[in-house]
């Protein structure tokens, strides 16, 4: 949590200079900087909510003695016409604040809406929603921060955390085999304590893992597999290994996936192709 912090002070820092820039010269042409104001989060749109917390950083990160009061929290079921919060704060702050607060909120709550029509899909089976890499650069900390609020899992973060031995991976190291073991000695030599995960194009990918993971590979990524090729590489691994389905699946397939026992799906499309929902922060006079 304190690594989230730092890294969203940082985000909230860059934003704002990036907006504000030299001056907000609008606010500063005809408003009191000693002026204290209200405004409300007005939720125009229906789905998940999310950014609430983020949203209270944001405010107390240029006026820490901000206050907000909240109505709803993250997670929770929105209607449009819902009022999320109130905040009390300096009139410069609220507008300073307001476009920074709005885009990271939409950008959020789209992301965690489409994200929860996903999950609803695996509702009874065993399988659990996994994001990607293919985010927005420098808003990856918020987007899948999104995901985990809409019900989905969070894979890696970066390049950094874990190890996943992917197509070209493998062919730039010249096989499975040796890419595994080069990876595996990698982590021992540096003490890493990461884990290694290996994509598989095929049946025969699925059995090069199995002869040469054990002990060293934690789980096997399944890509572009049908449903029927996903059923048979399940029952093959048979429990040895995790298993990731992962390539194109959508809202209309990704039940079928699931069906076979798999016991995670990758969607890239949770967050590239998440609609920003509709809202606006409102002056309260």
């Amino acid at each position: 949590m304190e690594q989230f912090d730092e890294k969203l002070d940082h985000l909230i820092k860059e934003a704002l200079l990036e907006d504000i820039g030299a001056g907000d010269y609008s606010t500063l042409s005809c408003i009191d900087p000693a002026a204290k104001g209200r405004a409300v989060l007005k939720i125009k749109q229906d789905g998940v909510l999310a950014g609430v917390q983020v949203a209270e950083k944001i405010l107390k990160y240029k006026e820490p003695d901000s206050a907000v009061t909240f109505f709803m929290q993250d997670g929770a079921a929105m209607k449009a016409g819902d009022i999320a919060f109130e905040v009390t704060a300096l009139e410069h702050t609220i507008l300073q604040c307001e476009r920074l607060l709005l885009n990271c909120m939409q950008r959020m709550s789209g992301i965690a809406t489409l994200t929860h029509q996903y999950t609803d899909k695996l509702k009874g089976y065993k399988t659990r929603l996994l994001d990607t890499r293919k985010t927005t650069p420098n808003f990856r900390l918020l987007e899948k921060e999104a995901v985990r609020i809409g019900g989905g899992v969070n894979h890696r973060f970066g390049l950094y955390d874990m190890i996943m031995l992917k197509d070209n991976h493998i062919d730039y190291a010249g096989g499975i085999e040796k890419a595994i073991n080069k990876a595996y000695d990698f982590v021992q030599q540096n003490n890493l304590g990461i884990k290694i995960e290996v994509e598989t194009r095929s049946i025969a990918d699925v059995h090069k893992v199995l002869e040469t993971g054990a002990g060293k590979v934690f789980r096997i990524m399944l890509d572009n597999f049908s449903p029927e090729l996903m059923t048979e590489a399940v029952k093959i691994i048979d429990g040895q290994f995790e298993t990731e389905a992962s390539g194109g699946i959508n809202l209309d397939t990704i039940e079928t996936y699931a069906a076979t026992g798999v016991d995670y799906v990758s969607v890239g499309a949770l967050i590239h192709q998440a609609q920003s929902v509709d809202l606006s922060l409102k002056a309260k006079v």
